[in-house]
């Protein structure tokens, strides 16, 4: 994967889990504003994310491992949560599965 890909895919889990977090803050405490500041930012994902020139199904394959591991550091880091060694173990076979995904057709080789 080149680096554009990888920076690519960063940005748009970063604004993937922000938009939701923020949607999520909006909600609890009823504030309008930040639902529509989440919004965009779920949107911009939506942008940026298809900014990568692979078929659909790759690129949202692999995406989606980089996803699960920023969504659990955010989880962890940000909202300070205790993150149970389940969750650890099925981040790890998602970004295994993300890895085969990225690799291609040529697996079965």
């Amino acid at each position: 994967m080149t680096m554009f890909a990888w920076f690519i895919f960063i940005t748009a889990a970063t604004l993937e889990v922000a938009g939701d977090a923020v949607i999520r803050k909006g909600l609890r405490g009823s504030i309008i504003w930040f639902i529509v500041a989440g919004f965009l930012m779920l949107g911009g994902y939506g942008v940026v994310v298809n900014t990568v020139k692979w078929d659909f199904s790759k690129l949202l394959g692999v995406y989606v491992a980089v996803f699960a591991v920023v969504s659990v550091l955010a989880g962890r880091f940000v909202f300070e949560e205790t993150i149970p060694v389940s969750t650890w173990l099925g981040l790890a076979i998602i970004v295994v599965g993300g890895a085969v995904i990225q690799a291609g057709p040529g697996l079965g080789r």
